[in-house]
């Protein structure tokens, strides 16, 4: 768990740093488009790690009690869904550079 924090304390920090130059008024275009796509790359990693965590904790639940997998499954679709909803909006600020 320590080294998942290093690892995503050090993408905030390297993201900071690239979004600095966006953050000018004069900025090239390529150092824009390397920060934005490396930044909904980020989000998108983020997401499909959260969904796939949300996955196994659903199976698992499933597999201890049989006889709650339709509840499982209804609040499995509804946690994908808001996941997904965010993953879109951030992609949506990241690339329009909000």
């Amino acid at each position: 768990m320590e080294r998942a924090l290093r690892l995503a304390f050090g993408a905030l920090v390297g993201v900071l740093l690239l979004a600095s130059g966006v953050w000018a008024q004069e900025t090239s275009q390529p150092l824009r488009i390397f920060g934005s796509s490396f930044s909904v790359g980020l989000v998108v990693i983020g997401a499909a790690y959260g969904i796939g965590r949300l996955a196994s904790a659903a199976l698992d639940g499933m597999a201890r009690q049989p006889e709650v997998v339709g509840s499982i499954q209804v609040a499995m679709i509804i946690a994908a869904a808001l996941i997904e909803g965010f993953t879109f909006y951030a992609i949506y600020v990241c690339s329009t550079g909000i």
